[in-house]
């Protein structure tokens, strides 16, 4: 086969072979296929799409390109749950260990964060002494242990991503369906899970602003895993505000920890999700017969203080200091904690979670490039949802700081971010729409 013929095939609209994806995306990883070619290969597929047929088979060769994990010898539905990227986005540290306490097995590797979206592994590893390297043998005694872990992905997982990932992210061909439904499958299929639970996000403050866009994802992505033999299912909810009050990885960290203690209610934005998100694994984990029987079993698990101990045993597993799991005040110990304000009083009537994710990372919480060291203290920690009264001297926000360098430029994308009104604010939905 010849690279610059495949590529003007799919530049005229046409649809390639298995055979044909397979010598592209193996010639990419071993390096026979240049950064170029594929590029070019990639921008053709962002204009022109692929077929059904064509992302499936994608799927299965980047799935392929490097090491597998089988959890076979585990016992249940290993089931997983992702989410495609947000702000205050922290179910999994709730989701999971309320699956678990329900009888479940939750074999996860995650991510971490990058831009103005968060990752769970930089959360967990928010409690010193936790080691999210953890190796295949390792992850998976945990999970027999105690029904739960939540590791790093293997070095040698999926290849053909991580390489075409990158550059995606220079070459303008980030925002194709096609290209982010096999990257986040392949990877989800390549960790071994059963079945999936996917929670793609919609709105200002996620990688999919539209909802038209955001169904268009999710379906390619539950036809993927129905197609490869993986029971998926994926629920659409809202990023058009941040779903916790905590932004930065600490301060979630130490929110989840508030959620399995009981503290927060359950008719609070995060714990409705979680609850949501929980409900559908335990759905297709055969553990309940019913949403409704699944809500039931985790309120259950939350109420009683399961989950938390469940969430307590994977840190002590994973080598974590479990006294910030007890006291998780710890977690945020900053030099200053600064008090926002408004400068008039109204609703608030609307919050760009993008900039909100951006001001975090300004402050040290996140990564604007892959190199760069995160504080695991500082953030923001919001006091008022959209739609809740605010008045100027009340404090809106608190920002956990520890280097006032950049100060200035979170507090002025803060400001951006918020937007008060004499008008109280349209309802937004929390779910958009459960895609089976």
């Amino acid at each position: 086969m010849i690279v610059t013929e495949l590529i003007e095939k799919k530049r005229d609209g046409l649809e390639l072979s298995f055979d044909e994806l397979s010598f592209l995306v193996n010639g990419f990883v071993g390096g026979s296929v240049e950064d170029c070619q594929m590029s070019a290969f990639m921008m053709a597929v962002c204009i022109n799409g692929m077929t059904e047929r064509e992302i499936s088979d994608l799927t299965m060769i980047m799935m392929h390109s490097g090491e597998t994990t089988d959890l076979s010898d585990l016992p249940g539905v290993k089931v997983d749950k992702h989410s495609t990227g947000g702000v205050g986005d922290t179910t999994t540290l709730v989701v999971a260990p309320l699956v678990a306490a329900c009888g479940g097995t939750v074999a996860k590797m995650s991510g971490r964060g990058l831009a103005h979206s968060g990752g769970t592994l930089d959360k967990l590893e928010s409690v010193p002494g936790v080691c999210v390297e953890q190796t295949t043998e390792r992850f998976k005694e945990i999970v027999r242990d105690i029904g739960i872990a939540v590791v790093g992905q293997s070095k040698n997982l999926d290849p053909a991503d991580k390489k075409m990932y990158a550059l995606r992210d220079v070459t303008g061909t980030v925002k194709s369906i096609p290209l982010i439904a096999s990257s986040i499958m392949s990877k989800k299929l390549a960790a071994g899970a059963d079945a999936i639970v996917l929670d793609v996000k919609t709105g200002n403050g996620a990688f999919m602003n539209t909802l038209d866009d955001s169904r268009a994802l999710a379906r390619e992505m539950v036809s993927i895993g129905s197609n490869l033999g993986r029971k998926t299912v994926a629920i659409i909810t809202d990023m058009n505000r941040p779903l916790g009050m905590a932004i930065g990885n600490g301060l979630e960290m130490k929110e989840a920890i508030e959620v399995l203690e009981g503290k927060v209610p359950v008719d609070d934005p995060l714990v409705k999700v979680c609850l949501v998100l929980a409900s559908e694994m335990l759905l297709l984990a055969g553990l309940a017969p019913s949403r409704a029987d699944a809500k039931g079993m985790l309120v259950d698990a939350l109420v009683s203080g399961r989950g938390l101990m469940k969430l307590r045993e994977m840190i002590a597993a994973m080598g974590g200091d479990v006294r910030y799991i007890d006291e998780p005040e710890r977690l945020v110990m900053t030099s200053t904690i600064m008090p926002v304000y408004t400068e008039k009083a109204g609703y608030l009537y609307s919050i760009d979670a993008r900039k909100l994710g951006l001001a975090s990372c300004v402050l040290g919480a996140g990564r604007l490039k892959k190199e760069d060291v995160i504080d695991p203290a500082v953030g923001i920690l919001m006091l008022k949802r959209v739609g809740d009264r605010v008045d100027p001297n009340e404090p809106y926000a608190y920002l956990y700081v520890n280097d006032d360098a950049r100060l200035e430029e979170a507090l002025g994308l803060i400001r951006e971010a918020v937007t008060v009104s004499s008008e109280a604010p349209e309802d937004l939905p929390l779910v958009y729409d459960i895609i089976e």
